[in-house]
C-alpha cells in the first residue's frame, strides 16, 4: 500500500504542477495560496496578459539585455512572479492567515531552484497581504518553512542583508 503524502508536499505537488504554465524559457515558477484547507489561487510566472510571452518570441529579454545578472535587472524582464500572480487573483480577506507554497525549477534541467526565496518585492507583497507562512520546495521531498513574521522582525532593507 502506498504511503499517503502529507498535506504540505500535496500542496506543493500541486505549486508544481502549476509551474509547468510558466512561460519563461529559463525557470518554471508555480504557487498556491491556501487557507484554512481551501485553494484560494494559483499563479506560475510569465508576462502580462495579453502580452508575448518569452516562450512564444523565443528568447528571454533579460538574458538579451542584461546577459550576466541574476536578482537583479527586473525591468528587463518580461515575467510577473507566480507569487504575485496568485496575490493579485484573491482578495486580501482570503490570504489573511493563509499560506503559500512555491516551487520553482529550471527548465533545462528540471532540477528545482536552490537557495529559492521569494524575492525582496514579492516579500513585501506577502507581508501585506496578510500570508503567515510560506513553504519553499527543495526537492521532491523536503520543503523550508518560512513564518512571514520573520521578514516583518528581520528587515533585511535595515540591517544591510539583501539576500534571496
Amino acid at each position: 500500500m502506498e504511503e499517503r503524502r502529507d498535506k504540505i508536499n500535496y500542496y506543493l505537488d500541486i505549486a508544481e504542477s502549476v509551474a509547468g504554465r510558466a512561460t519563461c524559457l529559463r525557470k518554471k515558477w508555480g504557487s498556491v495560496i491556501v487557507n484554512k484547507d481551501q485553494i484560494i489561487s494559483t499563479g506560475y510566472n510569465g508576462s502580462p496578459r495579453g502580452r508575448i510571452n518569452c516562450c512564444d518570441l523565443g528568447y528571454c529579454t533579460k538574458k538579451r539585455y542584461l546577459p550576466d545578472t541574476r536578482h537583479s535587472g527586473y525591468d528587463y524582464c518580461r515575467g510577473i512572479h507566480s507569487e504575485q500572480n496568485a496575490m493579485i487573483s484573491a482578495s486580501r480577506d482570503e490570504m489573511l492567515g493563509g499560506q503559500l507554497y512555491l516551487v520553482g525549477y529550471r527548465t533545462e534541467s528540471h532540477e528545482y531552484e536552490e537557495g529559492a526565496s521569494p524575492c525582496l518585492l514579492c516579500r513585501k507583497m506577502i507581508i501585506n497581504a496578510g500570508i503567515e507562512k510560506v513553504y519553499v520546495r527543495i526537492d521532491k521531498n523536503n520543503y523550508l518553512e518560512i513564518d512571514v513574521c520573520e521578514w516583518i522582525d528581520n528587515d533585511e532593507l535595515l540591517n544591510g542583508q539583501t539576500q534571496y
